[in-house]
């Protein structure tokens, strides 16, 4: 009986001891890209044009970003029942190393796009992205540079 006690007291002093952490090692960094994001508007400029579309008008486009994918989709609020159709969308992995996003397209509605990879710079303010960078894909004679700004869904 006495066996069993002291065993049993053994097995609580194990059970409540903890392991403390080193309180000098740094956390992991956050990724301030992880969410849904709304596109707000995208500027192109190709040569000597530019677009400008405002997202918020008859239109709504959604990227989403995990640890290691990222996705978006986009279509007219119209039903594409008027000149205004449209209908997006992809997903890929990407690489994001201190400012510099690199989505690398597996997956997209328009196939010309697909497998080619797209570097931006991001800047992130409050809940706003902006991702800037140059969108090249030879074989459909696009060779842009894309200015997208995102609100952060909560």
């Amino acid at each position: 009986m006495k066996l069993t006690t002291v065993y049993v007291l053994i097995l609580i002093a194990f059970i409540s001891c903890e392991t403390r952490k080193n309180s000098q090692t740094p956390a992991a960094p956050v990724n301030p890209m992880i969410g849904t994001w709304q596109l707000i508007s995208g500027t192109t400029i190709q040569g000597k044009d530019t677009t400008i579309t405002d997202y918020t008008k008859n239109k709504k486009f959604l990227k989403i970003i995990n640890g290691s994918h990222f996705s978006f989709v986009g279509h007219d609020l119209t039903k594409g029942k008027d000149s205004l159709a449209f209908y997006s969308s992809g997903a890929g992995t990407y690489t994001l190393t201190d400012s510099l996003y690199t989505e690398h397209l597996q997956f997209c509605s328009d196939r010309a796009w697909e497998g080619n990879d797209f570097s931006f710079t991001i800047l992130i303010q409050n809940d706003t992205l902006t991702q800037t960078g140059v969108e090249k894909v030879d074989k459909i004679g696009v060779n842009r540079l894309n200015i997208e700004r995102y609100a952060r869904v909560e």
